[in-house]
């Protein structure tokens, strides 16, 4: 899912062969564009909202503007970087080659940037790709062809099934079987109890989809040894791995170990622009680089990519410990917000957060969860929640919460306060009070 960048249909101009058929396509067109405006105007409206607010548990991708990310890349060649602290930055700090050239097809500060994912997690070698997306599909296709074997075992809510289009089946010609249909890590017994060979065992950590979940470090290492028994490779989906130290209680050498071939994301918690870096042995991140080139991967400047990228280590990776730990503070506070508020039915999950990112489940549509947050963004300039969507049963609204630097400043209090008002908004809504009542969902009290 994406945030806030949705992707729209383009409205058929063809026309029928008939009147009656030119008028019906003339109406769908005009009604496919009508839609589309009217999604900009929201969309705008939200992001309006989102900017506009003095506090904020936590800052999307999306709202930020062209010319305040430019002066953020500025900031980080001109001021150079945070000293391992969260207290700012340091006149004297080296910048990120700022005097130096931009990079041509991935020399320069690209090269930079992947000997320092290598060494963060104590690979050999480390290759910068432009998506994650491509990243996993090349990592699999070098190890299908180094295995012999093209059958992935992979969670089917894993980033490989539900958010890449089928690429590695498409693409590449690989195969899935299922450990487990569990939402949660597969355990070592489903990985040996597979019943057909499989050359790759592919782990999402966390595993987003089912609410940013992680094993324990034992159940990690007793999945992943079950691997081996079973002569298969082991390639970790590690977007969000810079997170999962706190969990694991070790450090990112120690857990990349574990596996084969690591993919790491430089957005989805570094605050980076885009990006992603597959890291293993020599031998193999050369081949994916080869393979990268074929995929269309070679880009010839990535510079400002790299550059966030470099920023995101020095500046978010050592904050990330405090976000999971304030993440905890904030999950407690919404459940027990929620329950004092008399809400029948919600869940935080997991209760405990395992990282810095959790789901919040409400009995409410997602559109009225919607609403409810611009208004109290617009009325108080207070942004508590962000999109919601309804993957589960009828009635039933999702949101995932990233628990980031903004965050930090919330105390237990204000995490209550706005929830109550969060919640005031939605009653407006179910019941009629600010607008159409919407069908489904609970009344509130």
């Amino acid at each position: 899912m994406k945030d806030e960048a949705g992707e729209a249909g383009e409205a058929d101009e063809t026309g029928g062969t008939g009147g009656t058929g030119g008028e019906a396509d003339g109406a769908s067109a005009a009604a496919d564009d009508t839609a589309a405006d009217t999604e900009a105007a929201a969309r705008a409206r939200r992001l309006a909202a989102w900017h506009g607010s003095e506090r904020t548990l936590a800052h999307g991708p999306a709202e930020g503007r062209i010319a305040e990310r430019l002066a953020a890349l500025t900031a980080a060649l001109t001021t150079g970087t945070t000293t391992g602290t969260t207290t700012g930055t340091t006149a004297d700090a080296p910048p990120y080659g700022g005097d130096g050239w931009v990079d041509v097809y991935g020399d320069g500060i690209v090269e930079e940037l992947e000997r320092r994912v290598a060494g963060l997690l104590g690979m050999e070698a480390a290759a910068f790709f432009p998506t994650g997306t491509m990243a996993q599909q090349i990592a699999l296709r070098c190890w299908a062809g180094r295995t012999g074997d093209p059958v992935v075992a992979v969670h089917p809510l894993a980033h490989l099934e539900v958010h890449e289009r089928d690429a590695y089946v498409t693409v590449s010609g690989l195969r899935a079987v299922r450990p487990t249909g569990e939402p949660r890590p597969p355990t070592a017994e489903e990985i040996r109890g597979v019943d057909e060979p499989f050359g790759t065992l592919a782990l999402e950590l966390p595993l987003r989809d089912a609410g940013f979940v992680l094993p324990t470090w034992e159940e990690l290492v007793e999945v992943v040894e079950a691997a081996r028994e079973r002569d298969a490779v082991v390639h970790f989906d590690g977007a969000r791995l810079w997170e999962c130290t706190v969990h694991f209680g070790r450090d990112l050498p120690e857990i990349a170990a574990l596996a084969d071939s690591v993919y790491v994301s430089f957005y989805k918690s570094l605050g980076g622009i885009s990006g992603a870096a597959l890291a293993g042995p020599e031998t193999l991140v050369a081949e994916a680089r080869a393979w990268r080139h074929r995929y269309g991967g070679q880009l010839f400047q990535q510079w400002p990519a790299a550059l966030a990228a470099l920023d995101g280590l020095d500046r978010e990776l050592p904050r990330l410990p405090s976000y999971v730990a304030h993440a905890r503070v904030v999950a407690e506070a919404l459940r027990k917000a929620f329950t004092a508020a008399g809400v029948g039915w919600s869940r935080v999950h997991p209760e405990v957060p395992h990282t810095h990112q959790f789901q919040v489940w409400l009995p409410y549509p997602a559109a009225v969860l919607d609403e409810a947050g611009v208004r109290l963004a617009e009325e108080t300039r207070t942004t508590l929640f962000r999109r919601w969507r309804e993957p589960g049963p009828p009635g039933l609204a999702m949101t995932e919460v990233t628990v980031a630097s903004p965050a930090l400043e919330w105390t237990a209090d204000d995490v209550t306060a706005a929830v109550g008002a969060f919640l005031a908004r939605v009653r407006e809504l179910m019941n009629g009070d600010g607008g159409p009542a919407p069908q489904g969902g609970q009344a509130l009290p």
